[in-house]
């Protein structure tokens, strides 16, 4: 926070892909930017500022929510992962691997947010179907691939991601 700010602050506990942190957040402050900020990742990605399109979706307490419409200070206590947590340095999960193999990926804006959408669904439904896949993607926009290609990297990957 810059010098002579008079913006209020709130600390804060949160985990972020595995590892604890205490930090000060601003009263405006958003996850979104508090993970793109502070801690460099840049997966999350900042699109509509509207909650509408999917591309900052993080898990929250294993749940996909919208960085971008988030209040950081709302965090606390909370578990957050990005797409940077889902698999170790030069590893993919198989969703990941499954999107490679499908060519599920094309401009990649919207990659992570699907990505994360899609490991909250196999996390609660391991053997999805075609449609609930969909279901899942309702809030997630991606331009380049027209869905089928990240609908059959989903189903081939159902039953094999490691969370």
């Amino acid at each position: 926070m810059p010098a002579g700010s008079s913006e209020q602050t709130v600390a804060i506990r949160l985990t972020v892909n595995g590892r604890a942190h205490l930090l000060d957040v601003g009263a405006g402050e958003t996850l979104l930017g508090t993970l793109r900020d502070r801690f460099g990742l840049t997966g999350p990605k900042e699109a509509c500022v509207e909650g509408e399109c999917g591309a900052c979706t993080v898990l929250v307490d294993g749940g996909p929510a919208a960085s971008c419409i988030l209040a950081a200070g709302s965090m606390n206590g909370r578990t957050i992962r990005t797409v940077e947590g889902l698999a170790g340095p030069g590893e993919l999960t198989p969703l990941q691997q499954a999107f490679v193999n499908h060519a599920a990926v094309q401009c990649g804006y919207c990659t992570p947010g699907v990505l994360m959408v899609l490991t909250a669904l196999l996390a609660e439904v391991p053997q999805p179907t075609e449609d609930e896949v969909r279901r899942a993607l309702a809030g997630n926009i991606c331009r380049c691939t027209g869905y089928q290609q990240i609908v059959d990297a989903a189903l081939d990957a159902a039953g094999a991601v490691s969370l």
